[in-house]
């Protein structure tokens, strides 16, 4: 397989190799060993499956208490997936990064802790899948409206499907820092 890197350190795009013939296709979409050599080192305790029709935009969300690392794949259609730094001291923070992910292309976005996540489906319909690093919570979630003018997403979707949930987020910079998550056990601290 093959890393690469992105504008925020720590997102990562995973090629895989895929081996294929006449009859389809085979590809190890998570080898623990063989990740972590790579720098993703994470042990994920929770997958994911969502389904989305076309337009649907979901996002930009993580958790406060107990942030969690994902390693997001497409099975089935595409999507513009995107993660936005939230970690306070990061000379990063609120810029954000993005890739298309589909069944054609098999890639993977690893998104670490500190980053609000969100994808916008560009297909039909969309299987997504992703790997968690930690137990997701409903009381510790947090989020950002996915339209935040600072942030200024390039979003490939001019009006998407937002749930109200989503819609209901705030800017990122109206975020107070115990709202944000919280990296090595430690409260966040500063200001921006």
């Amino acid at each position: 397989m093959k890393i690469i890197t992105t504008a925020l350190e720590g997102v990562l795009i995973v090629e895989p190799d895929i081996h294929g013939d006449k009859r389809g296709f085979f590809f190890e979409t998570y080898n623990r060993k063989r990740y972590s050599e790579s720098g993703i080192d994470r042990i994920f305790v929770q997958d994911n499956l969502s389904f989305s029709k076309r337009g649907t935009l979901r996002g930009l969300h993580f958790q406060v208490k107990q942030p969690q690392a994902k390693l997001v794949q497409v099975v089935q259609g595409e999507v513009f997936d995107v993660a936005v730094d939230i970690r306070i001291s990061s000379p990063t923070f609120g810029q954000w990064t993005g890739a298309r992910l589909s069944e054609e292309n098999k890639l993977q976005f690893f998104i670490p802790e500190g980053f609000a996540h969100g994808f916008v489906v560009l297909s039909d319909t969309a299987l997504f899948m992703y790997k968690c690093s930690a137990l997701y919570d409903p009381a510790d979630e947090g989020g950002i409206i996915w339209s935040d003018p600072e942030i200024a997403i390039d979003w490939p979707v001019v009006d998407p499907v937002v749930s109200d949930k989503d819609q209901g987020y705030t800017r990122l910079a109206e975020l107070r820092p115990e709202q944000l998550p919280r990296i090595g056990g430690s409260t966040p601290c500063g200001s921006h």
